[in-house]
């Protein structure tokens, strides 16, 4: 068996899952703001955003860092200097940006859920390029390898 590209194609989709929620999620909470005045509509809203965030996000962040974490542990075990190359600290700085991306969502989301003002319609627009402006960083530096000694 080979666990490496087990592993790998493993994180791969847990990524896409992780991406495709958190590239979601704020666009749910520009229709939200859309519709503050309408409770019929915000309580479903509510029950989208609850079950993106539960269901969908947070388990694709873990399994991503699961599976991240044990291609580190795969591919490193023997060269741990190798963790000092530019690409591997660039990634794993843009993952960590990333989770507290994450993490500033849910904050968020519990705001909104509260009844509390989050911003307005366009901020959420504009901050919806976050996700995607990591993940080209991350893949880039995976693919390109910069500085690999």
């Amino acid at each position: 068996m080979d666990w490496y590209n087990l592993l790998k194609g493993l994180h791969i989709l847990a990524v896409i899952a992780w991406m495709a929620g958190m590239l979601y999620l704020p666009r749910l909470f520009v229709y939200h703001i859309q519709n503050k005045e309408k409770p019929e509509v915000t309580s479903v809203f509510r029950v989208m955003e609850r079950k993106l965030l539960r269901l969908i996000i947070n388990p694709a962040m873990i399994a991503t860092w699961l599976f991240g974490l044990s291609l580190l542990w795969l591919y490193f075990h023997q060269h741990w200097a190798g963790l000092l190359s530019a690409w591997i600290l660039v990634k794993l700085s843009a993952v960590l940006l990333l989770s507290g991306y994450h993490g500033f969502l849910a904050n968020r989301f519990k705001k909104l859920d509260r009844g509390e003002d989050i911003g307005s319609e366009k901020f959420w627009r504009m901050i919806n390029e976050i996700p995607f402006v990591l993940a080209a960083v991350i893949v880039l530096s995976v693919t390109l390898k910069y500085g690999a000694r």
